[in-house]
């Protein structure tokens, strides 16, 4: 046990010192993993402990970047007052969509929530005077928290996401670990048993639907101020996709495992785009030689490892 705790200490130690070694583009690099950690573990709440796949999670995330970048360039709102309004649209077109989506199971739920995703994808792609089409909306400005304590340098907002996503991770990992949690297992597992024992399943699934879709919109309010430019591109199935493969890659419904697939996929995105263009048949060749050595992710590869170690 000390060891495990100097081990946490260590990481802890080495994530703060981050801005101290590293320049702007790679200290940009890891701000960008951290989020994507986030939007990740959002999508592993539906996935790995409630057992939905869903291809839709970039809908949250986009309309979220979207309203915190239109509430900061037209109406000048600082980030206490556009944060709020960015997360309450996300949350009611997560319900919207969610009482739609809870009805269907299966492929049904996977297609129905990439098609309504689409559909939003489709609206800030045409929506041209509001949402600049295709071309997005740039130069968001990164926020203020108070009169004298700006996030313009690299350090301060690498600070700010650290922070806000640190909380977020805590209040996903009470959540799980609550009884709320336990019966999402439940639902994951035999959603007939659980209607035996009374649970009402549909409300459940739409709750955490909820949830997972307010977790995904706060990486993308992050998201919009870290890269002060926002697109259609944030709304595309490619995104949702990205992130499906990053919580399958890392190992799903362990929130960590999501994670850590985030820091792997963002990482090698990275290194291949630099050498070709054709960097994303490099990561779908990853992924299969995972799929294929390691089909319960990166964790339950170290899990593996780690008992075998033990064992021997």
């Amino acid at each position: 046990m000390p060891l495990k705790l100097a081990a946490w200490a260590a990481g802890i130690a080495a994530i703060l010192a981050l801005p101290l070694v590293l320049g702007p583009y790679y200290l940009g690099l890891a701000t960008k993993m951290i989020i994507y950690a986030l939007f990740a573990m959002s999508l592993d709440l539906l996935i790995g402990f409630t057992g939905m796949a869903s291809l839709g999670q970039a809908a949250y995330f986009g309309l979220a970047a979207y309203t915190a970048g239109l509430l900061a360039l037209r109406l000048g709102w600082n980030v206490w007052a556009a944060l709020p309004g960015a997360l309450l649209v996300s949350v009611l077109a997560a319900l919207a969509f969610g009482l739609l989506a809870t009805r269907t199971r299966g492929s049904y739920f996977l297609m129905i929530t990439l098609a309504l995703s689409q559909l939003v994808w489709g609206i800030a792609f045409g929506w041209r005077s509001l949402t600049g089409g295709s071309d997005g909306l740039p130069a968001v400005p990164r926020p203020d928290l108070m009169p004298f304590v700006s996030l313009e340098s690299d350090s301060a907002f690498y600070y700010f996401v650290l922070l806000i996503v640190a909380l977020a991770t805590f209040i996903l990992f009470r959540l799980v670990a609550s009884p709320f949690g336990y019966a999402l297992r439940g639902i994951r597992e035999s959603e007939t048993r659980m209607l035996a024992l009374g649970y009402n399943v549909r409300r459940y699934r739409l709750l955490v639907f909820v949830i997972s879709g307010l977790f995904a919109a706060l990486a993308g309010v992050l998201y919009v101020y870290f890269n002060r430019f926002v697109s259609p591109d944030y709304l595309h199935v490619e995104r949702s996709a990205e992130v499906l493969l990053m919580v399958i890659l890392g190992g799903a419904g362990t929130l960590i495992g999501p994670a850590i697939g985030a820091v792997v996929i963002v990482a090698l995105e990275d290194v291949a785009s630099a050498y070709t263009e054709r960097w994303l048949m490099i990561i779908g060749v990853v992924y299969m030689l995972v799929a294929l050595l390691a089909p319960d992710g990166l964790t339950g590869l170290f899990k593996r490892l780690r008992r075998g170690r033990t064992g021997a």
